[in-house]
């Protein structure tokens, strides 16, 4: 077939997916631009494939036998797209998230009816941890490692931006220039300390919960969030207060503030347990709904 000879692929048809209930390959006519949807088993024996590429050959004869109630790999690789656009949103939250308390982190603040320091993040840096959680409940440690390293990759992209911005010169006369420079090296030697403390923690995060769900058998969903979070938040602690502060504070102050964030992040450890039941259900009914229409 002209499919796997390699010279007239999508001459005039091109695969752009299947129908939600995976009986119908959907193919645009190239000349025209026009949009179809066809049966796989029509689509099989007719001169569509011979006008396909291999990897949509592929793809048709993957679909075509992953139906029934046998469940693939290729199906579970196959995802429903209302479940893509969730994992597009936990990924754009955790960025949120990540970024602000990694900016915000800069400048420590003093409680003085408490007598503790901390900083503006401090108390929502823990959700980061109860959305990997969820990705790791809804789309496995893979996919989970995946918006994190996103997430990282992310922090270091603004990181060299910020930074390469103090060497450009800045307006004759305009007094905010030092003062600019000044606090955008502040601002990018704790993002440089965010992103190891992140990448480190987020990660041993997905691997425990992941761990702990396995030898759970899947069961005690609050064991696992909680359990995970907390050697998470202990390592992140640390690493980040020691890699950010070091040097421009004083070493009980930074243990101090090691032991305020672990106090306060313990604590949301444990009630991120009630939303993770919460979003959990949601997804299923959202999932399932979606589905049915």
């Amino acid at each position: 077939m002209a499919a796997y000879e390699g010279e007239l692929e999508n001459s005039k048809y091109k695969l752009l997916g299947f129908e939600n209930n995976k009986s119908l390959a959907v193919i645009m006519i190239i000349a025209t631009g026009k949009v179809i949807k066809i049966k796989l088993s029509e689509v099989l024996n007719s001169e569509i494939m011979e006008n396909l590429n291999k990897m949509e050959v592929k793809n048709i004869y993957k679909k075509f036998y992953s139906q029934g109630g046998a469940l693939t790999a290729y199906d579970l690789n196959d995802r429903h797209e209302s479940s893509w656009m969730i994992y597009i949103i936990l990924n754009l939250l955790l960025f949120t998230f990540y970024i602000f308390t990694s900016i915000a982190a800069t400048k420590p603040i003093y409680l003085e009816s408490l007598g503790i320091i901390i900083t503006p993040g401090t108390f929502l840096y823990p959700l980061t941890f109860l959305i990997v959680d969820l990705l790791n409940e809804n789309f496995g440690l893979r996919l989970a490692r995946k918006a994190i390293f996103f997430a990282f990759a992310s922090n270091a992209m603004i990181i060299i931006l910020l930074y390469g911005s103090t060497f450009l010169p800045g307006l004759p006369g305009w007094k905010l220039d030092t003062p600019y420079n000044d606090v955008i090296i502040h601002v990018s030697s704790v993002l440089v300390a965010s992103s190891v403390s992140f990448l480190v923690s987020e990660n041993i995060n997905s691997y425990l919960l992941c761990k702990i769900k396995e030898l759970t058998n899947s069961r005690f969903l609050f064991l696992r969030i909680f359990l995970s979070t907390l050697f998470a938040v202990i390592i992140d602690s640390f690493v980040f207060c020691y890699i950010a502060f070091y040097g421009s504070m004083q070493n009980n102050d930074i243990l101090n503030m090691i032991y305020v964030q672990i106090a306060i992040k313990v604590c949301f450890a444990f009630f991120n347990i009630l939303p993770a039941y919460g979003a959990r259900s949601l997804f299923k009914r959202y999932m399932t709904d979606s589905k049915t229409k």
